[in-house]
């Protein structure tokens, strides 16, 4: 089967798929590993503890891969100034920015005239619009399956693709939902170009940083296992459901302020969960995606598996 796409001509990748930011998880050995096996890896800056730290795990990557990669932008993630971390991504000439969370017009200002490829995660199709007015190259779009910071409007992602692929002109990559090759060619057929996934590589082997009790949360789970936190407060983002979660929305219910979740939705408590496997003192970004994860394989096993199911849906289409 032939993989080209406007994604995979513009990126120089092998196949359409492209791992997410993925807060405190997203570092040079899982995104070396997807560029590895034709995939576009992601690097996320904003976790990093300084500009430094950027620049180390990208020198890291490039000593792991020859092949495409991306450095995420989490713009709105704990309110940090990032001019300085993308001074860094244009010094060491990365390939490819992605732009999630936030107004992202400050970065495609210091970004004029960089020979860099500019995407942007959009939830709406007014904001897709707006991504390509300021111009990205293309836009990554979630539906309301997917996991951590959704839209506020709950469109799904098999209403959202085409919606935003009728609005724009520049390729779109859907989001949301996605884990296999299934969902693959659901994407493609929708009119999108390519994929973006963040929860189905997290239950990865190289996805180290991700402690095992929340890998197998996600194999052990189902598509019911998973709430919207922050709702209240504007910022709607999908978790999976525990007692921790439990109580911000209960918080959520009563104050409905952010004074009064900060402690709950902290970048700390994610990383008890995370980092630790404590589900009773923190929180774990999940999309619905969960109830297809099965097993927790390298990231080669997981491409070849979705093209090669990918490649035989094409036969049955044929």
């Amino acid at each position: 089967m032939n993989w080209e796409t406007k994604v995979t001509k513009m990126l120089g990748i092998r196949y359409p798929i492209i791992q997410g930011g993925l807060a405190y998880l997203a570092y040079s050995d899982l995104a070396a590993a997807v560029s590895n096996a034709g995939g576009l890896g992601q690097i996320t800056a904003m976790s990093l503890e300084s500009p430094e730290a950027l620049r180390a795990e990208i020198k890291q990557l490039k000593k792991m891969t020859d092949n495409p990669y991306g450095v995420n932008f989490a713009i709105g993630q704990h309110g940090r100034p990032f001019s300085d971390f993308l001074d860094v991504a244009i010094e060491e000439k990365v390939p490819v920015i992605t732009m999630t969370g936030g107004n992202p017009a400050p970065i495609f200002e210091q970004l004029e005239g960089v020979d860099v490829k500019k995407l942007v995660l959009v939830a709406a199709k007014r904001q897709a619009e707006k991504a390509e007015e300021l111009g990205a190259d293309a836009v990554m779009v979630v539906g309301q399956e997917g996991g951590g910071h959704l839209g506020k409007n709950d469109t799904g992602t098999m209403v959202l693709i085409p919606s935003v692929v009728d609005a724009v002109s520049i390729p779109v990559i859907a989001s949301g939902g996605i884990g296999d090759g299934r969902g693959l060619m659901a994407a493609l057929s929708l009119g999108a170009e390519g994929i973006e996934m963040g929860t189905r590589f997290i239950a990865t082997k190289e996805c180290i940083h991700a402690h095992k009790a929340y890998k197998q949360r996600l194999v052990n789970g189902t598509e019911n296992d998973t709430v919207v936190i922050k709702r209240r407060i504007g910022a709607p983002a999908r978790a999976i459901s525990n007692e921790w979660t439990n109580k911000i929305i209960e918080l959520e219910n009563k104050y409905g302020n952010y004074e009064s979740l900060k402690e709950y939705i902290s970048g700390e408590a994610n990383k008890k969960y995370i980092y630790k496997g404590d589900e009773q003192a923190g929180f774990a970004w999940a999309g619905q995606v969960m109830g297809l994860i099965n097993d927790v394989p390298t990231v080669e096993e997981l491409i070849t598996r979705m093209v090669r199911e990918a490649e035989s849906i094409r036969e049955k289409w044929n």
